[in-house]
């Protein structure tokens, strides 16, 4: 079992900055892959960035080269900054992590991130 504790949300103006937390506590050694989504009121969730166990990242056009996905082993922590940020990455962001043989997926409570104009 992995748990998911996100923190770093807030409401920020545009073109400001947030990093956003999320510290993995329990089966941690067998954590694989470690993704970021978002949800916005009447849209599907998305994938925002996603870093895997050997360290490649990918992201989603629409965030890319304003968000990087980083960890820190030490501290079982995953993280999200985010800058330039526009009304538009307004969202409840969601920490994921996969984990074991059977890749189990578990989820962070989401965080809520708003971006004023």
């Amino acid at each position: 079992q992995v748990q998911l504790v996100e923190s770093g949300g807030g409401l920020v103006q545009a073109g400001g900055s947030l990093r956003l937390s999320c510290a993995a506590s329990g089966s941690t050694v067998s954590i694989k892959a470690m993704r970021w989504y978002r949800q916005s009121p009447g849209k599907q969730r998305e994938l925002v960035a996603e870093l895997s166990s050997g360290g490649s990242t990918n992201y989603s056009p629409s965030i890319k080269g304003r968000f990087t996905i980083s960890r820190d082993n030490a501290k079982n922590t995953v993280y999200l900054q985010m800058n330039r940020l526009k009304p538009e990455d307004t969202a409840v962001y969601y920490c994921s992590m996969t984990s074991g043989i059977r890749n189990v997926v578990y989820w962070g409570q989401g965080t809520q991130v708003t971006v004023s104009s």
